[in-house]
């Protein structure tokens, strides 16, 4: 079975404007990245729109009409203080949800075996009800939903090793059976959610770090912490939440990983895949904000899922 790459050109259209972090360039980086003869093996796929049932698996209706209605005709606007809307928003959301639940039926029916969804806006920090931080639909927790509810898997892990802890995905998976996230990020640090208390055996694992964490410490964590407790949960499906801020660049965070650290997960969460779910993993782009970063650690994260 193949790897897809699915995007859509609506997710270009989602313009943030002049010195917003979450910036059109950050999708065209990585698809130029891609455009190379190594990827030449990759399955490229336009994103379908997500449906509005699709929506309401994660988010409530009034929240979805609040999104929608605030999409302005021209210009920007601002849905809070630091997600903001432009007349092609709207499209790119659906766009971006849509390429998700797409990538899980690919890959349940046997089409694909690994995806990346190379789609913004992000999603990771979108709550059952409130936008914020860049994000309007939580697009992996929509993906790990669509999975059960039209493919009948029991368990699906949601794994994020975005620097930003994803309170919007773990406020939705703490209410579901059946479901597992996993968050490695720098802490304290936005959204300020992320401590171990929040922690639920065989549920939630939150595995924090201080700023300034390298390679050495990262990967002795991740190896000695999130591998056994992935194993230990099994998943039929691995959904990635692939953000690429945590790299030493970035000027949003204060990690320190190199783009060879974001080769080395991804082989680790294939080999896991490859162990316990018949390598199907379905990763979706959430952050990354240092161009030159985000364009190598994203094509080191899809040459680590084609193999």
């Amino acid at each position: 079975m193949s790897t897809w790459l699915i995007t859509h050109e609506a997710c270009l259209q989602h313009d943030t404007g002049s010195g917003h972090p979450e910036r059109i360039e950050r999708l065209e980086a990585i698809l130029a990245a891609l455009d190379t003869p190594a990827f030449a093996d990759l399955q490229r796929h336009t994103a379908q729109s997500a449906s509005r049932a699709v929506l309401e698996r994660a988010h409530s209706p009034g929240y979805i009409d609040e999104v929608m209605a605030a999409v302005p005709a021209t210009g920007r606007t601002q849905l809070n203080a630091d997600t903001t809307l432009s007349a092609g928003s709207g499209e790119a959301a659906l766009r971006a949800a849509g390429a998700a639940t797409q990538a899980v039926d690919a890959i349940q029916t046997g089409e694909a075996r690994r995806v990346f969804c190379a789609v913004r806006p992000p999603g990771h920090h979108a709550e059952t009800g409130e936008s914020m931080g860049f994000c309007l639909f939580s697009n992996a927790a929509i993906a790990a939903l669509h999975a059960q509810a039209v493919h009948g898997v029991q368990r699906v892990a949601i794994v994020d090793f975005d620097v930003h802890h994803g309170n919007g995905t773990q406020a939705v998976v703490a209410e579901r059976e059946g479901l597992f996230y996993l968050s490695t990020h720098q802490y304290p640090l936005f959204p300020g959610t992320g401590s171990r208390k929040e922690n639920r055996p065989g549920h939630i694992l939150n595995i924090p770090m201080p700023e300034g964490t390298g390679s050495a410490d990262y990967r002795e964590q991740f190896h000695r912490e999130a591998i056994s407790a992935l194993i230990d949960f099994d998943p039929e499906l691995m959904i990635i939440s692939a953000g690429f801020d945590a790299a030493v660049e970035d000027p949003l965070a204060g990690m320190a990983l190199t783009t060879e650290d974001f080769a080395w997960i991804t082989d680790e969460l294939v080999a896991v895949a490859n162990y316990c779910c018949g390598g199907h993993i379905c990763s979706v782009l959430e952050g990354g904000y240092d161009l030159d970063a985000l364009a190598r650690g994203a094509a080191a994260h899809v040459a680590g899922l084609m193999k």
